[in-house]
């Protein structure tokens, strides 16, 4: 893949030329179109990484196209998957950012890569890196699913970098991007990718012994997963009847609430709800004081969040306690794309699915902070209004169709961090090209973020 002319280039800096740079313009305005190739002569220090060997396959693309990689491992299961060249960091958290400056010392470090940017020791390598004029890419799951994953220069979601400004938008032509190569199920392979890290974290957890986790590390973790992949047999058996009735031709009007994982980071960060339990009991309260009586309140469950939580207790209880009774709907795995069409509007915290329900073109509101909280996108109301002002709301067609472009352009890469794609010569399985070709808004459509990872 050739470099093209009078296009940015990532360039090695000394720590000195780094520090001048910090309050500058940045040195990746986006995704280079000739990645990883940009990234030659770099001396890049990867944290954490999505459970599997993921960062190990992306170091050695990287590697290959020139740059010098370095790895910090912070436990047992950092360490299974990349066993070889990295350093184990076993103090406290508040040892680390004395430690990580060091290290980016010694090895002249000018970019840092990890995965979520709200992790404890990840947020303190943020800071780090810009005190330092250090390149910060994060890692995260596609904001498009699940055919793209997310890598954005200083942070994702709330802390994302894209404008917020619709006029932008409007006033800025982009390209169509390319159509992604497919990617197929994960769940299987993440369950058995989750349980080998769990594994290998619990035992070498002694060589280990300050370390945190954002969950907890235990023999049972991996276990979960796999009770996660069988609850959803369970739940395509169980909800068939509720699921048909609201994908059937005499459906009752029903808005749609996707859950989100409950330890996300981007509810604890980016809202102000303590809790996914916080919220769920806001928005019912809300749903029976000013909704109309004749509307459903449909709650969909976090496919990633199976083997942890389950609240038909919790929405059994507000069931009774509000007054919904039958008009209180839980479900867990209907077809996601033909629930958000349907539904008279969508409310969420900032979840991805939010995103899908705009490309449908679905009124959707936000109660936190997301990258796609823009007027036009969603709706600039409160949610006691919404419930009957929703129809009012609609998405601006040429917005979505503006923002979606400029966001794969600028922050997404087809790819999956548990299912390498067959691309040649890749270890990451990630598809680099960056290359354009027309296309059509019906193409776009096709191509676009409709389905769950």
């Amino acid at each position: 893949m050739a470099s093209t002319p009078n296009r940015p280039r990532l360039v090695r800096t000394s720590g000195a030329e780094s520090a001048k740079r910090a309050a500058g313009a940045p040195l990746l305005p986006d995704i280079p179109r000739d990645a990883p190739y940009c990234f030659r002569g770099r001396n890049i220090l990867m944290l954490q990484g999505p459970v599997g060997p993921f960062f190990n396959g992306l170091a050695q693309d990287v590697r290959w196209a020139g740059a010098n990689v370095h790895k910090i491992n912070f436990n047992g299961g950092d360490w299974f998957f990349f066993p070889r060249g990295a350093t184990s960091f076993t103090g406290k958290a508040s040892a680390f950012p004395p430690f990580l400056e060091r290290f980016c010392d010694e090895k002249r470090i000018d970019t840092v890569m990890l995965f979520g940017d709200c992790r404890k020791l990840h947020d303190i390598a943020a800071r780090v890196a810009k005190a330092r004029g250090i390149e910060l890419l994060v890692f995260e799951e596609g904001y498009i699913r699940p055919d793209y994953i997310t890598m954005e220069r200083h942070g994702v979601n709330g802390r994302s970098a894209m404008p917020r400004s619709p006029i932008f938008y409007l006033n800025t032509p982009s390209p169509e991007p390319r159509p992604p190569q497919r990617i197929r199920q994960t769940i299987w392979r993440a369950t058995a990718l989750a349980f080998t890290y769990y594994f290998w974290a619990v035992l070498l957890s002694p060589f280990f012994p300050r370390y945190k986790h954002h969950r907890p590390l235990s023999w049972f973790e991996g276990l979960m997963w796999t009770r996660g992949a069988f609850r959803k047999l369970w739940y395509q058996l169980a909800n068939r009847r509720i699921v048909a009735r609201l994908n059937g031709d005499e459906r009752p009007p029903f808005f749609l609430v996707p859950l989100q994982v409950h330890n996300d980071a981007q509810v604890d960060v980016h809202s102000t709800f303590d809790s996914v339990e916080a919220f769920i009991e806001h928005v019912v309260a809300s749903f029976a004081a000013s909704a109309p009586g004749d509307r459903l309140l449909v709650f969909k469950h976090h496919p990633m969040d199976r083997a942890y939580t389950d609240y038909t207790r919790l929405l059994r209880r507000l069931a009774r306690s509000s007054g919904l009774g039958e008009r209180l709907i839980y479900v867990h795995d209907p077809h996601l794309p033909t629930l958000l069409s349907h539904a008279e509007g969508v409310v969420t915290i900032n979840s991805t699915t939010g995103f899908s329900a705009i490309h449908h073109g679905t009124p959707t509101l936000l109660l936190g902070e997301a990258v796609y909280r823009i007027d036009g996108l969603v709706a600039a109301t409160s949610l006691d209004r919404f419930w009957s002002t929703a129809a009012d709301h609609p998405v601006h067609r040429e917005l979505y169709l503006s923002f979606r472009r400029q966001l794969i352009e600028r922050t997404q890469i087809n790819g999956n961090f548990y299912r390498r794609l067959p691309i040649p010569g890749s270890m990451s399985g990630i598809d680099w090209a960056r290359g354009k070709e027309p296309r059509t808004e019906q193409g776009a459509d096709a191509e676009a973020a409709t389905r769950e990872g």
